[in-house]
């Protein structure tokens, strides 16, 4: 058996020492594995409803013909309507003719989600990433399985409600997986965890297939939710968290842990002059209006506010209308979650050598200039429509992982989820919207795609305001997160501030 590998004993921050773990060492190997399970959970939460609630033709059973249509009083005019899949959502909820609630099922989600946000990332900042994934994590899988046992319309979108806010594991594991890897590394770390949401795009289309009963649909994506169970014992927590919380020792004894786990030393005298900037015991809200007092966080904020929303207006749209295509939706569907593996290494390549402002800014404008380009392709010209939209579809998936990843790295730790989630949450207006944009078509076919490519370019322009990042690190409070972009400020100069002010944290 070789000799543990022993660090060199040098005083380091958390950064330097986090940077001795390799990424597919065994430690981070598990962690990777929690983490891409979690991703998958949240592709299957977050698409379901497009197969759930998908649509189906119906007729009015003494319409023999077929030609009665749906008016204002169709429900006196049929008395009983015929679906061509009777075992299917809108026929077991009678909703001929009310299209409408079959649409509310993706927007109550979005919906849900965006105020679920507003409450899990403050709980991740406060109680801790690994609590926060664990709660949401098997609260998910129990709301997910109520779903599946409705016999009334309105209790399934109030569980589709309740599922999407309190039910979402993403935002503080996306959290846990950037804050445990150092920063040259952090890349290739979430690139490999985020073949989870392709997998679970994949597997969802694949689910729909094998399970055409939405009852049994549903219960088969959620029942594997409830292994969050095990990560009460298999996951750890941040230790930069712990180190901002004061928990210094049980940041130090994960530490010890991790290098246990790959057969390495690292020296006690290391890890005691392990340093970490630590917030301030005051209340949340304080620490949330001292982050909004600095004029450059607040003007980032709503940079990012576009970004997101811009992000989940055209990926959600997009995806929502692939089923639409020509061809089997199940597998047009799998085509579009593709997408996303070589949009993950491309992005992760892109993002090493060219850091992050000029990446997202082509994204946006080339993803632009495929949407507006779009709806003037001649009609006899399918293969090229197709390969437009995907195209298309490969750029918003650029934007929207970069969107993840640089909104994390522009905010303080001690509020870096909560920022986070408060950007999220609120630019889910535009996967709210989303769902409805198919009913631009009845204007104009291509009107859809010129909304997507407007919106695009738009958050392309607004990309100039904000720093650019890479190689920086993580920064733990508003003075480090303030300089991004410029000269780094070492923790020592901090210590200098007064400390009962909160304001130069």
């Amino acid at each position: 058996m070789c000799a543990p590998k022993v660090i060199s004993e040098k005083k380091m921050d958390l950064d330097d020492i986090l940077g001795k773990f390799g990424i597919f060492q065994s430690y981070h190997l598990q962690m990777m594995i929690l983490t891409f399970f979690a991703f998958v959970t949240n592709a299957l939460y977050s698409a379901n409803f497009v197969f759930v609630a998908e649509e189906v033709n119906y007729r009015c059973k003494d319409d023999l013909d077929n030609s009665h249509s749906c008016s204002a009083n169709s429900s006196q005019l049929c008395s009983e309507w015929l679906y061509d899949d009777p075992d299917s959502f809108v026929a077991y909820f009678q909703l001929a003719c009310q299209d409408w609630k079959r649409t509310l099922v993706g927007t109550v989600h979005s919906f849900g989600y965006m105020c679920g946000l507003l409450l899990v990332g403050p709980m991740s900042d406060r109680l801790g990433r690994k609590t926060a994934v664990i709660i949401t994590g098997i609260l998910g899988g129990f709301f997910g399985i109520a779903r599946s046992f409705s016999a009334w319309y309105w209790f399934y979108i109030a569980m589709e409600f309740l599922e999407a806010a309190l039910g979402d594991c993403c935002s503080p594991m996306y959290v846990l997986t950037i804050e445990i890897v150092s920063t040259k590394k952090r890349l290739v770390f979430y690139m490999m965890c985020g073949f989870g949401y392709c997998f679970g795009g994949m597997s969802l289309s694949l689910f729909a297939w094998l399970t055409p009963n939405w009852r049994w649909f549903l219960r088969a994506i959620y029942l594997p939710t409830f292994l969050f169970f095990t990560y009460i014992y298999l996951l750890d927590e941040s230790p930069r968290w712990l180190l901002t919380k004061g928990r210094k020792d049980k940041a130090v004894a994960i530490l010890e842990k991790a290098a246990k786990k790959n057969d390495m030393v690292i020296e006690k005298d290391v890890l005691e002059k392990l340093s970490c900037e630590v917030s301030p015991d005051v209340p949340y809200k304080e620490l949330l209006k001292d982050t909004f007092k600095s004029t450059k966080l607040r003007r980032r904020f709503f940079v990012c506010l576009a970004w997101w929303t811009a992000s989940t207006f055209v990926n959600y749209g997009m995806i929502i209308n692939s089923v639409s295509l020509q061809g089997n939706k199940y597998l047009n569907f799998a085509l579009v979650a593709s997408v996303e593996i070589p949009g993950n290494i491309i992005v992760t390549y892109v993002l090493i050598n060219f850091k992050r402002k000029l990446p997202l800014m082509f994204s946006f404008f080339v993803g632009a200039v495929l949407c507006l380009a779009l709806p003037f392709i001649p009609d006899d010209l399918p293969w090229v429509s197709i390969s437009f939209f995907m195209a298309g579809k490969l750029m918003s998936s650029f934007f929207f992982a970069i969107t993840y990843m640089y909104t994390s790295e522009l905010f303080p730790t001690y509020t870096r989820n909560s920022m986070h989630a408060l950007c999220s949450s609120l630019g889910r207006i535009g996967s709210i919207i989303a769902p409805q944009t198919p009913l631009l078509i009845t204007y104009w076919s291509g009107l859809p795609s010129l909304v997507f490519g407007t919106v695009s370019f738009l958050a392309g322009l607004t990309t100039f305001l904000v720093p650019d990042v890479s190689d920086d690190l993580l920064p733990d409070t508003v003075v480090q997160a303030e300089a991004l972009g410029k000269s780094k400020i070492p923790s020592k100069a901090l210590e200098n501030y007064n400390e009962g002010d909160i304001s130069q944290l």
